[in-house]
């Protein structure tokens, strides 16, 4: 199921949230700077690496000081790649891979957060969250964060069956 809330990320009691980052876990926009500001010295300490990730993978930490008790990094952009749609969407299918994993059963990403535009980051959100090939159904509900009104419509195309 997906559902669309309208309150801070890093004020969602889910198993975990989604934060964009770069190659280096580092933030990649407001959102994410935003989690680290809210996840505090426990979340920077689960965010120090030994060298640089893959771009398009995703990781999964421990929340810090959010009420989540995960956080699930996406690699999106490298010191010599940008962010894009292909980049994004690959790291998304990762998230969700490892959140089948950990059996997690709720998924909190702010539309605003994958640094796409609203329609991009909604139709890559929808689609790999709908398209993965988990077999034991985890994660069962994501919760995607709007922060304007109009980010609405721009997820309206892609919720029909099942989202609220």
């Amino acid at each position: 199921m997906i559902r669309v809330v309208e309150r801070p990320l890093a004020e969602l009691a889910v198993d975990a949230v989604v934060r964009a980052a770069d190659d280096g876990l580092g933030p990649v926009g407001a959102v994410s700077r935003n989690l680290d500001d809210a996840a505090g010295e426990r979340g920077a300490a689960h965010r120090r690496l030994q060298a640089p990730l893959e771009v398009g993978a995703a990781v999964i930490t421990g929340g810090g000081n959010l009420p989540s008790e995960f956080v699930l990094h996406l690699v999106v952009q490298g010191a010599d790649r940008p962010v894009t749609r292909d980049t994004v969407r690959r790291a998304l299918a990762s998230a969700w891979h490892r959140a089948e994993g950990w059996q997690l059963a709720t998924v909190g990403a702010a539309l605003s957060g994958l640094a796409l535009p609203d329609e991009e980051a909604a139709l890559a959100l929808v689609e790999t969250f709908r398209d993965r090939p988990g077999a034991t159904g985890f994660p069962t509900e994501l919760q995607v964060v709007i922060d304007r009104p109009e980010q609405r419509g721009a997820l309206a195309p892609y919720l029909g069956n099942g989202a609220r």
